[in-house]
């Protein structure tokens, strides 16, 4: 929109010369269609997801903001008309401009706040169901006073004209949910999960698509109706209406959208607005408009006894505006109802109220994430017989072999069902309109990532689903959709509210067949740094080599050769309790080595400790009850080795330089899998890392130099002395909210 109104008359289209060469009279026909096109396959994605069946269930809170929410902005838009009709919109007629300036202040754009909602994570919070609700409530309404002003606004004088649009509207909108419904849920039925979409279904929805916009046009209300009416009676349920989707979403996003707001922007004269009437005209309708939407809808909020913050968020949030707007002003505009000046200020008052909507509702309302205080926060504990649980998280399929054979090697066997794992699918929220459809989707318990999908909807989640159901262990998958930059929050907050013991993460980079690491993107390196500094409980970064092959290994064939470098130290401690609780599986044989310095020397020979770390501020603190507290656990070693000689093995190296590590560790290269703390007191063995957060010895084993066959786990054990920032706050009276039940394996 930015770009159209720059390229437009407002700034380098000032040139008639220039105007003429990029955009020629000609093609501003091409361009319209494409946009035009492109418009009303957009209307039936938002049709798509708007289902008619939430609507039904909104609550009395919802409609009665969504009513206030249209009333009070479509009463000032009336008093506005009144005075723009007085000044720069003389001779128009009264009856359809006052409609087209009550719908244009009081619309509220469901897809530009579905996205704010998203980004804010406030989808699934009371505040964004609200929202959401009273948005689609709103929509349908302002479509349906849109549809008013339209017929209203017809050339012919004759005052049945208006009346007959009408009543031909109502009968197209009866004929497409008894005739064209129909046709659509057998096209839904006949498409099961799990097989692709016969391409003759995709190009009758499409057609029918176009027939409708057709077939509203010539009634004349205008051929989006058609459109989004087709897509709001399309079945939301089964496979078909997603894989419409992601069929078309690409291109209307991608090119057709951009389009349309090019030629919004070519017809938006900013210069028009000239003058001290001009400009007082324009604060009059943004402040009419942010008025009486963010007051309408604060008061009834306070009246429906929603506390006062809730409130304020609310009314900003509804004060949304974007491409529905747009799309209200360029009908009007079309009609003749809004002039160039008209048109200027409306477009202004439009980009204005949406650029203020997220940065207001970052400030006013950003909902402290609490929760009840757990006390099993590390893999070593006092109590080795309580439930042990994992936060694993996946990115994509690639990392599910090796998580699950990791998942199988932890789970013991002392007590059935002792661990439990929460899989996490981690899906970035793109642009996408089916990225929102997807987090629709989510379980509203406060946090977007449960998903309550049917079973194989999400082929990710399929393999866990099959191993909790075949083996001892509680898998519960999950769903995590969120923006890189801040999906840490949902990791962090889930293991929170899961009382996990440790999350698993991905490492940012995959192995290649040639042995090099390839990188994900930085994004995902981010992430990973990000939830070591706020994690609630231990971390394991997973460098995957390909642990058991690229299959899952049977419970019975699983024989893997684990080691553990011990160098002392919290997490050196957190990696050996892990080793030893793998032990415990009968297919798991343990190594632990000891390094141990020359007296009168430590292990960091000289070097600085702080080479490594992923945060600059971050220095390796050796507390002084490190050397009791290894002793303590190594005796526990010790004791265990007695009883399970054949399971754990264990030896003492003496190592005089930073070479004598690096020797000993290139024996181990050849295992299954090296757990190993992420900050252990040692001297870093790469002098240069770009990967900080897996510490002075991770850093070294996940390079290609060390081996291409060991898979790596990074531990950092929880410390509550650094717990500085934490996502969520703990509260003892907080009461967390039942978990769902799921199958018992």
């Amino acid at each position: 929109m930015q770009g159209g109104i720059l390229l437009g008359p407002s700034a380098f289209g000032r040139s008639e010369k220039f105007l003429n060469t990029v955009f020629p009279k000609k093609s501003l026909t091409v361009l319209d269609t494409l946009a035009n096109v492109g418009l009303l396959f957009f209307l039936f994605l938002v049709g798509l997801e708007l289902d008619m069946r939430s609507i039904k269930r909104t609550g009395y809170k919802a409609l009665c903001i969504a009513i206030s929410g249209i009333t009070v902005p479509f009463v000032l838009g009336i008093g506005t008309s009144v005075v723009l009709r007085a000044t720069i919109s003389k001779g128009v007629e009264p009856v359809s401009f006052l409609v087209f300036m009550g719908v244009a202040l009081s619309i509220t754009a469901f897809p530009v706040l579905a996205r704010i909602l998203a980004e804010l994570k406030l989808l699934t919070t009371d505040v964004g169901r609200i929202a959401m609700s009273a948005a689609a409530v709103n929509d349908i309404a302002a479509w349906i006073l849109l549809a008013l002003a339209i017929a209203l606004s017809g050339t012919d004088s004759s005052p049945l004209i208006p009346l007959w649009v009408l009543l031909s509207g109502t009968a197209f909108i009866l004929f497409a949910i008894f005739a064209i419904r129909p046709l659509l849920v057998i096209m839904a039925r006949r498409s099961p999960e799990g097989e692709p979409v016969k391409e003759i279904y995709i190009c009758i929805t499409l057609t029918l698509v176009l027939a409708c916009s057709f077939a509203t046009d010539t009634i004349g209300i205008h051929a989006l109706f058609g459109a989004f009416v087709v897509g709001i009676i399309m079945p939301k349920d089964g496979p078909f209406a997603g894989v419409l989707t992601e069929k078309i979403e690409d291109l209307v996003s991608g090119i057709l959208l951009p389009l349309y707001f090019v030629s919004s922007g070519l017809k938006t004269n900013v210069a028009t607005i000239s003058g001290g009437v001009s400009w007082a005209l324009l604060v009059l309708v943004i402040f009419n408009a942010c008025f009486g939407k963010i007051i309408g809808t604060v008061i009834v909020s306070l009246v429906c006894k929603v506390p006062f913050r809730e409130a304020l968020a609310l009314g900003f949030l509804m004060n949304t505006k974007g491409l529905v707007e747009l799309i209200v002003l360029n009908i009007g505009k079309d009609r003749k109802v809004l002039n160039d000046q008209a048109f200027a200020i409306c477009v202004l008052m439009a980009l204005f109220t949406t650029f203020i909507t997220t940065p207001i509702v970052m400030a006013v309302y950003k909902p402290a994430r609490r929760g009840a205080p757990y006390k099993h926060k590390t893999i070593q504990r006092k109590d080795p017989d309580s439930e042990l649980r994992v936060l694993a998280c996946f990115h994509s399929t690639r990392n599910i072999p090796t998580l699950i054979n990791l998942i199988e090697s932890s789970r013991g066997t002392r007590k059935r069902a002792r661990l439990c794992i929460y899989a996490m699918h981690l899906m970035e929220l793109s642009e996408r309109s089916s990225a929102i459809t997807m987090v629709h989707k989510a379980r509203y318990n406060g946090l977007p990532f449960w998903n309550k999908k049917q079973d194989g909807e999400d082929q990710m989640v399929i393999a866990f689903q099959a191993y909790g159901k075949l083996s001892s262990v509680n898998v519960r998958p999950m769903t995590a959709i969120s923006h890189l930059s801040n999906i840490h929050e949902d990791i962090c907050t889930s293991a929170h509210q899961k009382r996990a013991a440790m999350i698993i993460l991905p490492f940012h980079k995959h192995q290649r067949v040639d042995g090099s690491m390839e990188s994900f993107g930085h994004a995902f390196h981010q992430v990973n740094e990000l939830v070591l500094s706020h994690a609630p409980c231990s971390v394991g970064i997973l460098v995957d080599r390909g642990l058991g092959g690229t299959s899952q290994v049977q419970a019975s064939d699983l024989s893997f050769r684990i080691v553990v470098p011990f160098f002392g130290g919290g997490d050196d401690r957190e990696a050996l309790s892990y080793g030893l609780r793998m032990a415990e599986h009968p297919g798991i044989l343990l190594t632990v080595i000891k390094f141990v310095a020359p007296p009168g020397k430590t292990l960091a020979f000289g070097a600085k400790l702080v080479g490594v770390s992923s945060n600059k501020d971050y220095k390796v603190v050796i507390e002084q009850d490190n050397k009791e507290k290894d002793d303590e656990l190594w005796s526990e070693l010790l004791s265990t080795c007695s009883n399970h000689a054949d399971s754990i093995k264990y030896e003492e190296r003496l190592v005089d330089s930073k070479g004598d590590i690096e020797t000993t560790l290139k024996e181990i290269s050849n295992s299954n899998l090296i757990l190993v703390g992420r900050m252990p007191a040692v001297s870093p063995l790469v002098s240069k890392s770009d990967c900080p957060e897996l510490g002075p010895i991770g850093s070294y084993l996940a390079s290609s130099q060390f081996s291409t066959t060991a898979s790596l786990v990074v531990i950092q054990q929880y410390n509550p002395s650094t717990d500085i920032h934490p996502l969520v706050m703990e509260e003892a009276d907080y009461q967390d909210q039942p978990e769902p039940d799921t199958p018992k394996a």
